[in-house]
């Protein structure tokens, strides 16, 4: 297992706190410059904390206080870590055989030895037969492949992928999912992922940590942090269209901007009238030709036709928030949807998720 609690102010402003287990992939998205590389970089020792602890497999890598400073941290030789990085980093003078060697030179003396243990390697990744070429007679998701090699060859008690997909076309993007997912079941190891790509971390990860400027706002599988985000700015970063703000107060939600008030359970975590924001599903929200008891009046503003599934801009005749909405072309013919026209939402109110409505600047968001 790695568990890892890190703190630090300057250069990099980092506090992170997290716990992955063999077999696990934990991804950590959030925008650029949010200290997601960094931290994949002081787990392998290139960059150390002002203060916390990194502990992999029951070794202590590293400690640090503010009282007694830097304890213990081994250097990045001593880490068993594999790093995949996004530019592949091969050494361009040696072939992809000789790449996947580099890291055994330590472990194993013979020649034949590391050779035949890399050429296994480049087996298990699918392209054993392009051994003696160079890199630059290999395509992007060739050399990645022989990175992710060269990685693993020491058998490394951790994988650490920084964005490992992001310069690679979509097809072979797809055909490195299947080889890591498939890698996932012989290693065992816990594996961070590092990706812009919510997409991508949603059909990856079991879990997904969101950090901004440097901070661990939430963790939690993916489909948790989608439905239920901690707070509001998790809300926005993880790119929540049907977000809303309004005041909760013993089980009623009013909505800024519209005398429209919901019943929504209260777990008596929030006092009496707060501000708070709300989010609301995908599976929340219908839409309706001819007005019911629960509601509300909505006027299309957009109509975004992606093949076969149009994204509907709804603005509520009401306080005019917008409200996004995905439906078939079926459904959009069904309903005689076009620009202009007036129709009918519902929100199921069992669906709405309430949280803590929190400013950029204050730094209560990160833990509320």
């Amino acid at each position: 297992m790695l568990k890892i609690k890190l703190s630090q102010t300057t250069p990099n402003p980092l506090q992170l706190k997290l716990e992955c287990i063999p077999g696990e992939l934990h991804a950590l998205v959030g925008p650029s410059g949010s200290g997601k590389t960094t931290a994949l970089r002081t787990i392998a020792g290139l960059n150390n904390a002002s203060s916390g602890k990194i502990e992999c497999d029951g070794e202590l890598w590293f400690e640090a206080n503010e009282i007694n400073g830097t304890t213990t941290a081994l250097s990045p030789a001593q880490r068993s870590c594999g790093f995949l990085f996004q530019q592949y980093a091969l050494f361009p003078h040696l072939n992809a055989i000789e790449n996947v060697c580099i890291p055994l030179y330590n472990s194993i003396n013979s020649l034949a030895e590391r050779r035949v243990l890399a050429q296994q390697w480049l087996d298990r990744m699918g392209i054993g037969e392009l051994a003696n070429r160079m890199p630059n007679q290999l395509s992007g998701g060739q050399q990645q492949r022989v990175a992710l090699a060269r990685a693993l060859a020491r058998s490394p008690k951790i994988l650490l992928l920084d964005e490992p997909f992001s310069a690679i076309d979509a097809p072979t993007r797809q055909s490195l999912y299947k080889t890591l997912a498939n890698l996932r079941k012989d290693l065992n190891i816990p594996i961070l992922l590092v990706t812009h790509d919510l997409r991508e971390a949603d059909l990856l990860a079991d879990r997904i940590t969101v950090i901004d400027q440097g901070v661990g706002l939430q963790t939690a599988p993916p489909q948790v942090l989608f439905e239920r985000p901690r707070n509001s700015r998790v809300a926005e970063l993880v790119g929540i269209n049907n977000m809303f703000e309004g005041v909760f107060s013993a089980g009623k939600l009013s909505w800024n901007g519209s005398t429209q008030v919901f019943d929504v359970i209260d777990k008596g975590k929030i006092p009496p009238n707060t501000p708070v924001a709300w989010v609301i599903p995908a599976e929340g929200l219908s839409l309706h030709a001819q007005v019911t008891a629960q509601s509300i009046e909505v006027i299309v503003d957009q109509i975004s036709a992606l093949g076969q599934i149009a994204v509907i801009q709804l603005r509520t005749t009401e306080g005019s928030h917008t409200i996004i909405w995905e439906a078939s072309a079926a459904e959009v013919k069904r309903l005689s949807l076009e620009l202009g026209s007036r129709s009918y939402v519902e929100m199921d109110a069992s669906q709405i998720h309430i949280m803590p409505l929190r400013p950029i600047n204050d730094p209560r968001r990160f833990t509320n």
